[in-house]
């Protein structure tokens, strides 16, 4: 994973406010593992936007 390229392409900067123990935990992990603040955000909104394809409708709705 630390081999990885994770934010190529073009970037786009967005603001969020999130728990600050959230944030914490993020500046630690990143800290600990020499990877970026920035690719440590995009693997965890990539993981997630993988787990909830259905959010952004491109697979069939199953209820």
């Amino acid at each position: 994973m630390k081999s990885q390229k994770h934010n190529q392409g073009e970037l786009k900067e967005i603001k969020v406010k999130i728990e600050k123990d959230v944030a914490e935990d993020f500046a630690k992990m990143a800290k600990n593992t020499n990877i970026s603040l920035d690719d440590l955000i995009v693997i965890a909104m990539k993981r997630f936007r993988s787990s909830h394809a259905d959010y952004l409708k491109i697979v069939p709705y199953v209820e």
